[in-house]
């Protein structure tokens, strides 16, 4: 099973809200994940198939050997359907 990490500044409030969006397009796309969120810091040293979050925060992650995925808007479903659809 993939696992996600939603990543946001603080890992309270936007990749929560994103966290349970992804949680509920997987059901609706019949896939499965393990999604959690976190902070940036704590991402840094976490393991995950693939990272997600605004694209001001994920950018920070990019070391060329993540799959990191930068959103324009946290709360466009539709944005994120097609992320997860293509990297879960």
């Amino acid at each position: 099973m993939k696992k996600v990490l939603v990543v946001c500044g603080n890992g309270l409030g936007s990749s929560m809200i994103v966290e349970m969006n992804a949680k509920q397009i997987l059901k609706d796309l019949d896939k499965q994940a393990d999604v959690s969120h976190t902070d940036l810091t704590t991402a840094k040293t976490e393991n995950a198939d693939v990272y997600i979050g605004s694209e001001e925060i994920v950018s920070n992650l990019r070391d060329g050997s993540r799959n990191v995925v930068g959103l324009k808007n946290l709360l466009d479903k539709n944005e994120l359907r097609e992320v997860l659809n293509q990297n879960v």
